[in-house]
């Protein structure tokens, strides 16, 4: 198990920061920048987590906190990750700017960061209350449900982007039990693969349209 975990975090996190390097370096517009920056940080930001994760099956020392910051840090960059998604949604289907909506984004994102930052998660040890599990995950559900709807909304115009409502559900459907009650069931922490395997497909819809000649198709 643990070697087959252990490869699979690997190759996200290659697979993650060589597609984000590439974007950058393939589009030079503001489209292209979001994409690559966001999977940048879905990289790097889960590399906070799954680095120590993979050392703990194979040094023997204690990688507890470690582990916990990692959670942390990797709390707080799927935060700016779906933010940049919205940004993101704007500029591919050329949406106007809604203040109303705005406002909701970027509160649910702040408010997200404040409860993740705040003691009692207790993320340098592994008794983290399962309350504050839920508490902190309130505001990013809202958010993702934002970014679900507006991509859901506008699935129809362009043909690359189609799948990324459904991508981003079913990140959600199987992120939601692991973080509430994977301290209680340790084996909900399996559902964190398919987890990822969707953000690996939705890195693969950015280097579709990044790789377009004519990207507005």
């Amino acid at each position: 198990m643990k070697y087959g975990e252990s490869a699979f975090d690997i190759i996200y996190l290659l697979f993650a920061v060589t597609a984000g390097i590439w974007i950058l370096c393939r589009r030079k517009d503001v489209t292209g920048k979001l994409m690559g920056y966001a999977t940048l940080i879905l990289g790097c930001g889960d590399a906070f987590h799954l680095v120590p994760r993979v050392l703990n099956y194979f040094v023997d020392a204690d990688f507890t906190a470690w582990l916990g910051v990692g959670k942390l840090v990797t709390s707080i960059t799927m935060t700016i990750f779906y933010l940049l998604m919205y940004h993101l949604w704007q500029k591919v289907y050329g949406e106007r700017e809604n203040k109303a909506l705005c406002v909701a984004v970027y509160l649910f994102a702040a408010v997200r960061v404040v409860l993740c930052l705040l003691p009692q998660n207790r993320w340098l040890t592994n008794d983290g209350p399962v309350l504050w599990g839920i508490l902190r995950n309130i505001p990013f559900v809202a958010l993702g449900c934002i970014i679900v709807c507006l991509f859901f909304k506008n699935r129809k115009e362009i043909r690359t982007f189609r799948p990324v409502w459904l991508l981003v559900t079913l990140s959600f459907l199987f992120y939601i039990p692991v973080a509430v009650a994977a301290g209680i069931v340790p084996m909900l922490g399996m559902l964190m693969l398919p987890k990822t395997v969707c953000y690996m497909l939705l890195i693969g819809v950015f280097l579709r349209y990044a790789g377009r000649a004519d990207a507005s198709v």
